[in-house]
């Protein structure tokens, strides 16, 4: 059997866009509901929606917001997409939305020529490992972690390590996405 959830036919179509600054405050709530994120200020995602709008993404479905990711081409290295952040909301969880959200980002014209996708995750965060696996797959794509901030010499002991993953996209499959 499948663990991913029948999609519930009286639910809306979920629709991909690129946040608008007045998501913020909707934005900053989700996070909110999705332990174990680290919340940001509100004007934090309010930003993230207005001048990193081009490489986040919002999934909305019957006017809510119930998807969200964060991220930014590295401005030394814009072949690299960093994704700061993945949240779906517990209403939308199962339907692989995740999984499809980074897709969706992927193939805007914005993130052209990206060849690798880059985020930290903490050993602990047991979702975004699986996500981020089951999408390098997804994508025949080369899966990379390394411990890269870490508890006592970055976080000073107040913050697990964080741990850089690096998907390298195949050449075929960057095109397709």
């Amino acid at each position: 059997m499948s663990n991913v959830r029948q999609i519930d036919p009286q639910k809306g179509r979920i629709r991909f866009r690129k946040p608008e600054p007045q998501d913020g405050a909707a934005v900053w709530e989700l996070i909110s509901s999705c332990s174990p994120l680290d919340e940001n200020s509100m004007y934090c995602n309010l930003i993230q929606c207005d001048h990193f709008r081009d490489t986040c993404i919002v999934a909305e479905r019957d006017g809510q917001i119930v998807g969200w990711i964060s991220g930014y081409r590295l401005p030394y290295d814009t072949e690299t997409l960093f994704v700061w952040q993945v949240a779906v909301s517990e209403a939308a969880r199962g339907e692989g939305l995740a999984k499809r959200m980074l897709k969706q980002l992927l193939a805007r014209d914005e993130c052209e020529g990206v060849k690798r996708l880059q985020t930290t995750i903490t050993r602990d965060n047991e979702a975004s490992w699986a996500l981020f696996k089951s999408f390098a797959r997804a994508q025949d794509a080369q899966f990379d972690a390394q411990a890269h901030f870490t508890r006592d010499t970055h976080f000073r002991g107040y913050h697990a390590t964080e741990h850089m993953v690096t998907i390298k996209l195949p050449e075929a499959e960057k095109r397709a996405a």
